[in-house]
């Protein structure tokens, strides 16, 4: 097959749209309550990793940068998250922390948007959850040093099982390199697909303690 024929191929990938639209009357003052349901339907539905979303930051060049992290608790004050504060998504953070969140439920035909600011959680928000995972994932936040480069798969197996072996009594340590964001949201966006392509878009964005609701053009 020619790359041209693969093209073809690809270029006429499409479906249509058939899950149910997105009507005014179905939108609640807060968007926070609106994520809260459609993030229970897509429990509900069992979709795989339903709390995972794409993670985007810029560099100091401009350059974006996308990755998907899981969603680990929401309420009003924000969305957040927990990574390695060596990484290259916390170095974007303490130099540009604007973020953008997009949560892709494929399965239900929609997708979440979310515009912000990322602040750094407390040692204390950190600690509770930390230790609230599980024992080998505690072990495993030791391990790396996220986003450096490695010769071999090896080298982190290695560590792994060294650092098992230390914390094998007592409580593992929270690494002072660990931490979380919380994301201060001001836009949300909720897009439900539509047949032949009318998909419905409501943005919200907040004006003092309100939030002004629009609809966008597909």
């Amino acid at each position: 097959m020619s790359d041209n024929d693969s093209l073809q191929q690809i270029a006429h990938l499409r479906r249509e749209y058939t899950k149910g639209g997105l009507r005014r009357n179905d939108l609640t003052d807060q968007p926070l309550d609106l994520f809260e349901r459609w993030l229970a339907q897509a429990c509900e539905a069992k979709l795989a990793d339903p709390t995972a979303m794409v993670v985007a930051t810029v560099d100091e060049n401009g350059q974006p940068y996308q990755r998907i992290v899981l969603l680990k608790h929401f309420d009003e004050r924000g969305m957040v998250f927990y990574t390695n504060l060596g990484s290259r998504k916390a170095h974007h953070l303490e130099q540009n922390p604007r973020i953008s969140l997009h949560f892709p439920w494929h399965m239900l035909d929609r997708q979440v948007m979310v515009q912000g600011t990322a602040e750094r959680l407390s040692t204390l928000e950190v600690m509770k959850y930390f230790h609230s995972r599980p024992r080998d994932s505690q072990i495993g936040a030791w391990v790396s040093k996220q986003s450096s480069r490695i010769s071999a798969r090896g080298i982190l197996e290695s560590k792994f099982l060294e650092l098992k072996q230390k914390f094998q009594q007592g409580e593992v340590p929270l690494p002072s390199f660990w931490g979380g964001y919380r994301v201060n949201f001001d836009q949300v966006e909720f897009w439900q697909g539509g047949e032949h392509r009318l998909h419905d878009r409501f943005l919200y964005q907040r004006e003092g303690d309100a939030w002004k609701i629009d609809r966008l053009a597909p």
